[in-house]
Parts: structure tokens; sequence; C-alpha cells
């Protein structure tokens, strides 16, 4: 494709399509989003990461960098397979169409795929069976830890791996050699149950493609501590011999937040994954582009210089910037790879270093124009943007458009927006949507909840919240919604129809 075309899409997570079953999934509802941006003349359909949540349901906070979440595999598809009856479905809850009940829908979902792993052992298909075979040994370096770490969290009643008996949480070989064998049949699942998201997941994103749908991913910087990735790999993180952190990721103290935000995820020891050539990163980008056409990596700040703050620190405050890897990591990877379909989620207090590593390598940045509305010389203005950037009204993060205006927005702000637009602003979501789609960036992307006119309850993420996030979802009668005639009428009047836009990364430049 031409990469000085222009490019729209949407930003909506695969939980929050519409379905059944009481989350959204790989199945009807998600053939139909395709479609249904296909039809708005849509070709980049933005996700979140898809891996398997654990407490508090954040796909920020998964149990593995590479597999994928579960409670995604469409239980219709299974009829489909014969691996479930209609009638195993018949008795289905009464799930919230427009929210997730994670309590009430992850059970329901255990117990159905649980059902569907003892028919495919019982009953094999010859097909389907040789297709889990396949799928299992190209994926094995990844896929054995993770199932066996599974297993034992399970056994050990989803206690944090630090907490398991020395043996296991140091991963002595015989004694992982008889947990192995002891929950063989429990392995098994986790393995079927990620090639059942796999298989899925790879149709949909197949079908998508066809339709000329491209699909965003999403990559978080830093793992949580209690993964797969961390438990497998502890020479690469600073911990203690117990498993415990020494050193935890976050962000300083800034206007927003007087004590900073301590993430709690632990650190790499880039020395160490520098050692072996950046394999584990290699392997999780290549897995990662194998599922989705372009990564947004969240947190780009922190490959140039991350924020340290000591485990035992109860708040950021006390932390301190320390080198990352810098171009010597993104060079690695673009010999490996051949190019670097990245976008750099470049948010927040973003130094020259930051902008450096970013355009050096020709990844594009970020420009929220919820954000924009203070004074000429900011950055997110669409007259400050350049062509290699990717344009939001909002991001998961913020509060949607219209919550914004109503609830978030001073009168200084609302003077300045207007003034710049010259005009009153009559309909501020539609307002954000002309402002994002006439900008120069090579693509603009609405959340969907911008699309339907949605105030802030429809919001999918507060940070700093507990409750209530990660859980907004849309009906089949949503994507009837009359904003669809104004996206496809502002898709065409700035030309970012299909035909005409690009692949939204820059060319992959050399570090200079």
């Amino acid at each position: 494709m031409n990469k000085k075309g222009r490019a729209s899409g949407i930003l909506l997570h695969p939980t929050s399509l519409p379905g059944s079953y009481g989350i959204g999934d790989l199945g009807a509802g998600a053939y139909r989003f395709v479609d249904w941006l296909a039809e708005q003349g849509q070709s980049i359909w933005q996700a979140l990461p898809l891996g398997p949540t654990s407490y508090g349901d954040s796909p920020y906070q998964t149990l593995s960098a590479f597999a994928g979440n579960p409670n995604l595999v469409s239980l219709d598809r299974l009829v489909d397979d014969g691996l479930l009856s209609a009638s195993d479905l018949a008795d289905a809850p009464p799930f919230p169409a427009e929210r997730v009940d994670y309590g009430w829908v992850i059970p329901y979902h255990d117990s159905l795929l649980a059902k569907a792993h003892r028919r495919f052992r019982e009953c094999p298909d010859a097909m389907l069976q040789a297709a889990f075979e396949q799928f299992v040994a190209r994926n094995r370096y990844w896929l054995e830890d993770f199932a066996l770490f599974i297993a034992l969290k399970q056994a050990h009643q989803l206690r944090p791996w630090p907490e398991w008996e020395s043996g296991l949480r140091r991963r002595d070989p015989s004694t992982l050699a008889r947990a192995a064998d002891e929950y063989a049949r429990d392995i098994d699942r986790e393995r079927f149950r990620q090639w059942l998201f796999h298989r899925q997941w790879s149709a949909l994103k197949a079908y998508a493609n066809r339709r000329s749908i491209r699909i965003f991913g999403d990559l978080p910087i830093f793992v949580a501590h209690d993964s797969a990735d961390v438990w497998a790999r502890q020479a690469d993180y600073f911990l203690d011999a117990d498993g415990h952190p020494t050193a935890v990721a976050g962000v300083p103290p800034d206007y927003f937040s007087p004590t900073g935000q301590r993430w709690g995820n632990p650190l790499y020891r880039w020395d160490v994954m520098a050692a072996d050539g950046y394999r584990w990163w290699l392997q999780r980008l290549r897995y990662l582009l194998r599922l989705v056409d372009s990564v947004r990596i969240d947190h780009f700040r922190g490959f140039e210089a991350y924020w340290r703050i000591p485990a035992a620190e109860p708040t950021a405050i006390n932390g301190a910037w320390m080198p990352g890897p810098g171009h010597r990591f993104f060079q690695t990877i673009l010999s490996e790879l051949g190019e670097l379909p990245i976008i750099a989620e470049d948010l927040g207090v973003i130094t020259p270093g930051v902008e450096k590593l970013r355009d050096d390598f020709g990844l594009p940045g970020m420009k929220v124009l919820q954000f924009a509305w203070s004074d000429p010389a900011n950055p997110f203005l669409p007259h400050n943007h350049k062509p290699n950037c990717i344009v939001y009204t909002g991001t998961h993060d913020n509060n949607t458009t219209r919550g914004w205006w109503e609830n978030e927005v001073s009168a200084d702000t609302r003077g300045f927006l207007e003034a710049y637009l010259g005009q009153a602003a009559q309909d501020i979501v539609w307002t954000l949507a002309r402002v994002g789609m006439r900008s120069s960036a090579r693509a603009c992307i609405l959340p969907m909840q911008d699309v339907l006119g949605l105030d802030e309850s429809a919001r999918m993420n507060k940070p700093g919240s507990p409750d209530g996030n990660w859980s907004w979802r849309i009906t089949y009668a949503d994507l009837d919604n009359a904003g669809k005639d104004m996206l496809r009428e502002l898709t065409r009047l700035y030309q970012r129809h299909p035909g005409q836009q690009s692949a939204v990364y820059g060319d992959a430049a050399t570090s200079g």
C-alpha cells in the first residue's frame, strides 16, 4: 500500500463486542463488527492486549505475554466444530447485554471449555487433532511454560507463584518434571484452550484482512509479576531469591498525581536480555505480529528511560530515572524482523531523547485531541501534527468525549477550543471527530463510544479506580446507531477511505 495515504478506524476491544454469553467473543459479533467497519469505509480495528486477564480483569496485567484470553473463544463456533452441542448452550444465564460481569462470565466459560476439551479427547476429529498438534509444536517455546504455570496456579488456589513451594518457585528440573506428570491433563486442557483462541482469532484476522481491515494490537512494555513470563525467565528481572521484585515500574509525581504511579511490574534486567540478543522480545514481537498487523507499544518512553522504584516504597515518589535499552534494542529488532510495524505510545512527559528514539526509527507517535486545548504550541493541536502520527479523540484511559466535555472541561479550555475552531462547539463529539479526520495524521482512530455519542457511563477504564473498569459492551442495535452515517461521511470527505489509506507506520530507518 502507498505509505503516503490516509486511513481511519475504530478502537474497540473484543470483550466489548455484542454476543449472547456475557462477554464479546470471536464469533458472529466480531464478524458483524468487521463488516460494519468496512461498510463505514474504515480500514483499522484497534484492540487492547489480547492476553488472559487475572485479578482486576485488566488486559494490561495478563498471565502471559503470548497467550490469548480463552474467554474470547466463541462457544457457538465450538458447536460448529462438534466440540459442544446446541443443548450445552441452551441454558445460558441471562447475562447483561451492555456490561461484562466477570465473576459470572469466567466460571460459565471455563465449564464449557472444559466440556469441549473432554469431547475433543474422547472423540477426536482427525483434522482437528492434526491442527492441534501442529499448533502445539509450533508454539512450544512459550506454550509449555504457560500451560504448566496455569495448571500449577489452579493447584495452588490461584496464589502467586512466589508463594509456591521452593522446587516449583525456583523451577527445579526434577520437581517440574514430576509436576508435568501429575498435572498432565490440566496442562493438555490449557494447550487446547490456547489452540481454540489462536484458531478462531486467526480466522477472524484473515476475514478482516480480506475486507481491507488491518488490526492494530497493543503490547504493554512491562509484564505482570504473577505471569508465566516472569516465572519462566526469572534471571531477566530484578527479583530476590524468593521471586519477589526488588524494583518495580511506574512513573514519577506530576501535575495529575503528587505521589506518581506505582504500577508494581517487575523491571527488566536489560543487560541480561541484551546478552542473548533480546531473544524473548523477538519471540514476543514475532508471535504478536502473527496475530495483528501493527503493534502499539504502551509506555514507549520506557525504552529510552524508565522510572525505577525500590519495591519497598509504597508510592512512586522515591524513584529514579534509569537508562533503557534505547537504539541498540530497536536496531536489533529491525535487523531481525526487517521492518518495525510499531506505533509508539508517546504520551505523558516526553523528553528529546524519547522523540529522537521514536523518529530515528520512523515510528509514528500518538496525538490525543482531549489533551490539545491549552495554547497554540500544544503538540496535540492539529496544526502541529506531522503526517507520521496517529490522532485519537481519546483512548481507553480517557473519558468518552461527551463525558470529558460535560464533566472535565474548564471554562478556559472550552473558550480556547471554540476560539481555535472559530465557532461554538455545538456537538463536541463530532466536532472533535472532524478535527481528527481532517488532520494531516496518517490515521485517525475514534473510540466506539464516541461514534455512539455516549457519556462517561460508557468509559472503558478510569486509571486509579479499582472498580467498574473493562466491562463496557455494545449491542447489535448499536451497530445501527446514526453515528455510522456521520463516520462514513467524514471518512469520505477527508479521504481516509480504503484505496487511499496506508500502512500507518513510517519507513523503518536505521539508527543514526
